[in-house]
């Protein structure tokens, strides 16, 4: 998943996505090459001055990408920010309509152009249920973002870096302040996410503000984070320990005087609205009003088709069927003795698959999951051309936003490579993290997974900008899914049954899904119902299953995108061998996929469709 601040994304693990329908302006015909040349240039380089504007509306896009520009700021959460970044939007697609000539362009620069109007268009058919969302939960809500954020990404390299860090402590009140008016009006209309939720929030938010210079006992994560950096400083020759101290002064000042007041707000409010949250709630068709259209938004928005809730929950209940063929497949294999549901406790329960619950046992889990992402490493070239060039690193939650059975999550690296990937594991319950899902799920997260397709995807070169960051949930969740189906083909992976048990079980997992969301949101499922019908189909520990229920409840249409993106992506394969026969080159359809970043699922059709037939006419 992957998040961008703005607050209806509040964690950058691979999610922000973009909606309605495919361009009308997709057929129109090519242009000469000359033309095509001259145009795609001038349109480039438009697109280049409009990617600096956008990113000015947020600071905090910024800082992820590396850059320092407005680094003592962050981003305006109010309603008035949102209408002018969407008028700025809007405005933007009349004038590259007005300037430019899109039957002139060639391929990759139409691709660009439709990618450009395509996200404003779903920018505006989201702003109809701008207080539909949930700005504080508990998955990745603003109480666990901000504090992540200042902790991993602002980097402090001077005194002036320092200086920024305490300004944005400083800005938190501002920030929470727009949001809980988000909050609040919201719930005035009778939108507010269960008490699970709720309680999440206020014990995530109260871990922040607990310990130094808060509360007694030992320092916060802000705080140690605060005087580390100050340090640092001092190491690396840059102020003397003086200055040091004093800095150290107000950033403490800042945390006591602007950011405990501004999470307890949040824990006060959240408190006191308790009695009113759904204790075993139902999804938003049955909780909002206009639930049902804000639904079907949230479906387009996640899965870029036109796919219905009765389609997507029909695919779901026929993928569990198919995988629970294979379980009992796999079952026979290693000569169990009982049924699927026996199976499922055997694999549950018997300590030989799991971490012990130790400090030793979770840095064995993080040890054995960046050894299966070596593994891969090596493999690589075979199947893809390009190849990124950041690395990445395996790490534990922090813990102020561990939760036990959350999913594990990918923040990117910079474009520039200098700060490398991170493959986050939730190790607190290590119960809810069984070997037989290590190796897949580092597949995923890691290689040839999201840091495969990310960090490539900003890396990428003559593509403009706004393309490399660009984000579409079927797009990079398909991507992430089909690459544990991928790891399948590449020596050294799922050697043990087991592991490859672990991918069914991960497949099926996404596929349930499909069942489970849609229930949720379009049927009028309760949370009981959607973990009953989970825990009958899948060995998935309960702590776990709870979590990504509730995920499914507060994230609404997201976990859709995962096993829709991934058979998009699988029917283009098995499109481009047919066709292409022994010309099928599968690095090049996997660098055809990769090589022009996030795109909806019905450009990237046209994309390998153009792919194939450049193929046939080599061959």
């Amino acid at each position: 998943m992957r998040r961008i601040l703005a607050v209806s994304a509040l964690s950058l693990a691979l999610c922000v996505a973009c909606s309605p329908g495919a361009p009308t302006t997709a057929t129109a015909p090519a242009a000469t090459s000359a033309q095509a040349a001259a145009e795609d240039a001038r349109l480039n380089a438009w697109f280049e001055r409009k990617y600096e504007e956008q990113l000015q509306f947020s600071p905090v896009s910024m800082t992820f990408l590396g850059r320092k520009d407005r680094y003592s700021e962050l981003d305006d959460m109010s309603r008035e920010g949102a209408a002018k970044q969407l008028a700025w939007r809007v405005a933007a697609v009349e004038e590259m309509k007005a300037s430019f000539d899109y039957d002139a362009l060639g391929a990759d620069a139409r691709l660009s152009w439709d990618l450009f109007a395509y996200q404003a268009e779903a920018a505006k058919a989201a702003d109809r249920f701008s207080d539909h969302g949930y700005p504080f939960e508990q998955m990745g809500g603003a109480q666990s973002f901000l504090p992540t954020f200042l902790i991993n990404f602002h980097k402090v390299e001077d005194e002036a870096d320092y200086t920024a860090y305490v300004a944005r402590l400083r800005e938190v009140p501002r920030a929470f302040g727009q949001l809980m008016e988000q909050v609040k009006r919201s719930a005035g209309l009778g939108i507010r996410p269960p008490r699970f939720a709720h309680e999440g929030v206020i014990e995530q938010a109260g871990k922040v503000v607990t310990g130094a210079p808060f509360t007694d006992g030992p320092d916060s994560a802000l705080w140690a984070d605060a005087q580390a950096k100050a340090d640092a400083l001092v190491a690396a020759g840059k102020i003397d320990a003086a200055r040091a101290q004093a800095l150290k002064d107000d950033a403490r000042a800042a945390l006591v005087e602007a950011v405990q007041p501004a999470f307890a707000g949040v824990i006060a409010w959240y408190t006191a609205d308790l009695p009113n949250a759904a204790v075993n709630p139902s999804g938003v068709g049955s909780t909002h009003p206009d639930g049902a259209a804000y639904y079907a938004e949230r479906l387009r928005a996640s899965t870029t088709t036109d796919l219905s809730a009765g389609q997507i929950h029909q695919i779901g209940l026929d993928e569990v069927a198919r995988i629970r063929g294979e379980m009992e497949a796999l079952k026979d294999k290693v000569g169990f003795d009982g049924d699927l549901k026996a199976f499922f406790r055997f694999v549950d329960t018997d300590p030989r698959f799991k971490y012990p619950e130790t400090d030793a046992g979770r840095q064995a889990y993080i040890d054995d999951a960046t050894a299966a992402i070596a593994t891969i490493k090596q493999q690589l070239p075979d199947y893809f051309g390009l190849l990124p060039k950041a690395d990445l690193v395996v790490k534990r939650v922090e813990a102020f936003r561990e939760v036990d059975g959350a999913a594990q999550h990918y923040y990117p690296s910079t474009p520039d490579g200098s700060r490398p990937g991170v493959y986050y594991a939730h190790l607190s319950d290590m119960s809810a993290m069984p070997k037989t899902t290590l190796e897949v799920i580092a597949y995923h997260e890691g290689l040839p997974g999201h840091h495969m397709q990310i960090a490539i995807a900003q890396e990428l070169e003559g593509v403009p900008e706004f393309r490399k960051q660009a984000g579409f949930n079927a797009y990079a969740e398909g991507w992430g899914l089909y690459s544990e189906w991928l790891a399948r083909e590449m020596p050294g992976t799922y050697t043990d049954p087991y592991s490859e048990y672990g991918r069914l079980t991960s497949e099926m997992w996404r596929a349930i899904r499909l069942v489970v969301d849609t229930g949720l949101h379009a049927k009028g499922w309760t949370e009981d119902q959607a973990v009953a019908y989970f825990s009958e189909n899948s060995s998935i520990p309960l702590p776990a299953i709870q979590a990504e229920v509730r995920r499914y409840i507060t994230w609404p249409g997201q976990a859709t995108g995962y096993k829709i993106g991934m058979l998009k992506i699988q029917e283009l394969r098995a499109k481009a061998e047919a066709e292409l026969g022994e010309g099928f080159d599968i690095r090049g359809f996997h660098d055809a996929v990769l090589g022009g970043g996030a795109m909806p699922l019905t450009l990237l059709e046209r994309r390998i469709d153009q792919w194939i037939a450049s193929g046939k006419k080599a061959g």
